[in-house]
């Protein structure tokens, strides 16, 4: 089994909430074809900045249930830079649990193992639709 940090944003969050689902754009294709049915999914949600601050939150733990598809129907809400993108690779999913309120990421960087650049956190994280973290990670945030 592999533990993934999946990086979305508030409108996304609420789509894989309500269907059950997480999706990636083309360019992340080779990544979510790693995932195997019984993999682990913590949703990340990332920091808005400006007058409408947000802190970065973990939102949820999801398992994967279906094999990895490609689905172009427009379910995701596409970002500002890239107005097309349909997130078509994706997979199932069954909630495992959903944190409300939502988990505070920055409180967690001191104990991740997987931010080894305390500092500079983001780029761990930076660029990336999701990334493996290891089982330790996952039971520390699993169990908050």
């Amino acid at each position: 089994m592999t533990y993934w940090l999946c990086i979305t944003n508030e409108d996304n969050w609420k789509i894989i909430k309500d269907k059950k689902i997480w999706g990636v754009a083309e360019r992340h294709k080779n990544t979510i074809n790693k995932v195997k049915v019984g993999d682990k999914l913590i949703i990340y949600e990332i920091q808005r900045s400006g007058k409408d601050y947000k802190p970065p939150y973990i939102r949820g733990v999801y398992e994967v249930v279906s094999e990895v598809y490609k689905d172009s129907t427009k379910v995701f809400k596409p970002t500002p830079r890239n107005p097309n993108e349909k997130f078509p690779w994706r997979v199932k999913l069954k909630e495992v649990k959903v944190f409300e309120p939502p988990v505070n990421f920055k409180d967690l960087i001191p104990k991740l193992k997987f931010i080894t650049n305390k500092k500079k956190w983001s780029g761990h994280i930076m660029g990336k639709a999701m990334r493996e973290i290891p089982e330790e990670d996952y039971r520390l945030i699993v169990e908050i």
